[in-house]
C-alpha cells in the first residue's frame, strides 16, 4: 500500500468564471502565467488551462504538482502573484478542488487565500512520476 502525504503528487483543479467581455484578455493572462510556471517551476508536472465546452466563460486550471514544496513555490511565484491579482479584475469566480494527500502545512497554506476549498485525500493507488 502506498503511502500519501507531503512528498507525494497531487492534482488541483482550479475552477475560473471569467465576466462577461474579459474572455480574450483572461487567455492572454492565462497564456503569460503558463509560459512563466512552465519556464520557473519544474515541480509542476502538468499545467493546462480547459475551457467549458458548454460555458465559454468557465474554463479550468489542470495542475499536477510533484509534492507540496512545487505548490509552495508555484503560489509564491511573481506570474503565478500577478495572475491572482488580475483575476480580480477579469473573473468573477474561483474555486478549488485537491485530489490526493497534502500536509497540514500545505493545508493551511491553501485555507489562506480565503477561497472555496476541497481537498480529497488519496486512500489508495499510486502515482508514476
Amino acid at each position: 500500500m502506498a503511502t500519501f502525504d507531503q512528498s507525494t503528487p497531487f492534482m488541483l483543479l482550479a475552477r475560473i468564471h471569467v465576466k462577461q467581455g474579459c474572455v480574450d484578455q483572461y487567455l492572454e493572462l492565462a497564456r503569460v502565467t503558463d509560459a512563466a510556471v512552465q519556464s520557473s517551476e519544474p515541480g509542476m508536472l502538468h499545467h493546462t488551462f480547459d475551457q467549458d465546452p458548454e460555458d465559454p466563460q468557465m474554463f479550468v486550471w489542470s495542475e499536477v504538482y510533484s509534492n507540496d514544496k512545487a505548490f509552495a513555490l508555484h503560489v509564491s511565484n511573481p506570474p503565478v502573484q500577478e495572475y491572482l491579482q488580475k483575476h480580480a479584475e477579469l473573473g468573477d469566480g474561483l474555486s478549488i478542488e485537491v485530489y490526493g494527500t497534502v500536509g497540514e502545512e500545505c493545508r493551511k497554506l491553501m485555507e489562506s487565500f480565503g477561497l472555496p476549498l476541497k481537498i480529497y485525500p488519496s486512500k489508495l493507488g499510486y502515482s508514476r512520476f
